[in-house]
């Protein structure tokens, strides 16, 4: 602990002395899940925290843990299970932190149950803009520091910089039972979503993939310490001859008829559209991290036809393949200034409209489905802001209502190529952006951002309150959420964009870059996966669990 108080102490002198002397600055975490253009943080002043990567304690008696806010999930995950526990929350990318996860937008297969990442943080230790350190907690009352918790989460670090988190944990189980509901449209999943989040069901995570609006399947799964059955088998994804998830899911599912007509007492019958396996939990957590749930296919589009889609490949080329990797080679390659990446918290009738729109003018498949439990407002986070199809004056009205219940959203995922030209591809994310508001929905601001100023805070609703906070808390001087949110149009000048817009000199240059970092040791080493043999199908996979 000395070792941190040393480190927040260094902290908490930067930031004093850029307060002093009225200079604003970015933090510097050492890593990014953003796929907001780099270019804009450059020549910015930082405040680099990086070293702030370590999980500091694991209470089994209390469930809690003490971490710092650089410790990535699946460092988290390999100090907590060896307890019997795990975070309410994981994000499903290893490398998201648990600093990035309170400070931005996290809702995962389990927030229909738990809601965001940050309602699974006890308290929050923070350096203030001018220096000074407090620990801020939700039930603290609001003077004494829960409306300071309540507004840095989601906020981007822009009241202040968070050196400690205090997290929440539950008991964890050997395995996750997982059931896979075959669907045949898009209104009908949307249906079995809603079905498999019921209390009654008993699951811990749900989520679904579209992988056509004929082809959908949702995911349920239940954490358990028994192993698997008759006919029942255990799989792994993390291992370089696995199967990535989603074409697994698609492979087992494309020939089954919907799941509509049966019932739960056939729950593990194939021929009613529904399989059950089993997944050790950190294979569950981590089940999208090889391929980046399916957005590693498209490094395969850019380098068609030197390196086919094959299974071949994907080993060959497995190092590469990860979360990490991928994030550092798009950056490094310029594509992510073609790639659309935006996740949309969706009211459940805005859905089907929702995905009519994204299929007839991005064609981006396969889509993500995540039900999310949403907190009452303000909130940078999605929440029910407003009816779909409401005039102005009204959806202010039923916003406000909203905002003071909470409820649930469906988060859809949509990530994919967008247009080649810059022009159309900004014109292609804000008419999303504009049909999003227009149903009744809100983004996530990891992504490109293109709303003007007046636009963004119409949405988000709560400037009065969110500037209150900055003057309470002398953090004026520090980007807001808006100036860090903004993705800033110009036009490409400079020998380096043009030459990495060469094919296929941008996707060789993002290789390398990613090669440089050395994240790809982070998996091959890693010590959550799963030991007991990769995959196991019948009698074979039972025995690797006895």
């Amino acid at each position: 602990m000395e070792r941190h108080k040393q480190a927040v102490r260094l902290v908490s002198a930067s930031v004093r002395t850029l307060f002093e002397r009225g200079e604003p600055y970015r933090i510097a975490h050492g890593s990014t899940n953003s796929t907001r253009p780099p270019a804009q943080k450059a020549g910015a002043r930082t405040v680099d925290i990086s070293a702030l990567r370590h999980v500091l304690s694991v209470d089994k008696a209390s469930r809690r843990a003490l971490v710092e806010p650089n410790v990535p999930m699946d460092r988290l995950v390999e100090h907590t299970l060896p307890l019997g526990l795990v975070p309410p929350v994981v994000m499903e990318f290893p490398g998201i932190t648990a600093g990035g996860g309170f400070a931005g937008t996290a809702g995962e297969s389990s927030s229909f149950r738990h809601g965001y990442f940050d309602e699974s943080v006890c308290g929050v230790e923070m350096v203030l803009p001018d220096g000074e350190v407090v620990f801020a907690r939700p039930g603290d009352g609001e003077e004494k520091g829960a409306e300071l918790f309540r507004g840095a989460a989601g906020a981007l670090g822009t009241l202040g910089v968070t050196t400690l988190l205090e997290l929440q944990l539950i008991e964890a189980k050997r395995f996750v039972r997982t059931t896979y509901r075959r669907t045949s449209s898009v209104a009908e999943a949307v249906r079995v979503v809603q079905e498999e989040c019921d209390a009654a069901k008993g699951n811990d995570y749900v989520d679904g993939i579209l992988f056509s609006k004929n082809h959908g399947v949702v995911v349920s799964g239940k954490m358990t310490d028994e192993g698997p059955g008759d006919g029942e088998s255990i799989h792994t994804f993390s291992h370089a001859w696995d199967p990535w998830f989603y074409l697994h899911v698609r492979e087992l599912t494309k020939a089954l008829p919907s799941s509509a007509s049966a019932s739960s007492s056939s729950a593990s019958s194939s021929t009613q559209g529904i399989v059950t396996e089993y997944i050790p939990l950190a294979e569950y957590l981590f089940r999208y991290d090889r391929g980046g749930f399916w957005v590693g296919e498209a490094a395969f589009d850019y380098f068609r036809p030197l390196v086919p889609f094959t299974r071949f490949f994907r080993w060959f080329l497995d190092d590469f393949l990860h979360t990490r990797m991928l994030y550092r080679a798009l950056h490094g390659s310029g594509e992510s200034a073609r790639f659309v990446v935006q996740d949309v918290g969706m009211p459940y009738p805005s859905v089907e409209p929702f995905v009519d729109y994204v299929a007839e003018n991005l064609d981006i498949w396969p889509l993500w489905l995540c039900p999310l439990k949403t907190p009452a407002g303000p909130s940078f986070h999605p929440h029910l802001r407003s009816s779909p199809a409401t005039s102005t004056a009204t959806a202010a009205s039923d916003g406000a209502k909203n905002a003071a219940t909470g409820g649930m959203m469906l988060n859809i995922g949509v990530w994919g190529w967008g247009h080649k030209d810059p022009a159309a591809f900004v014109k292609a994310n804000r008419d999303l952006e504009h049909r999003v508001s227009a149903l009744g929905g809100m983004k996530w601001l990891y992504a490109h951002t293109y709303y003007d100023e007046p636009e963004f805070w119409a949405l988000y609703g709560n400037r009065p309150w969110y500037e209150a906070l900055r003057r309470k808390y002398k953090a004026t001087s520090l980007p807001s959420v808006y100036d860090k949110v903004k993705v800033h149009v110009a036009p490409r000048s400079g020998w380096k964009p043009w030459l990495k817009s060469l094919w296929p000199v941008g996707g060789l240059w993002g290789i390398w870059k990613s090669i440089q970092s050395r994240d790809y040791l982070l998996h091959r080493n890693a010590t959550w996966k799963w030991k007991g043999g990769a995959v196991g199908e019948g009698e074979e996979g039972k025995k690797k669990v006895s």
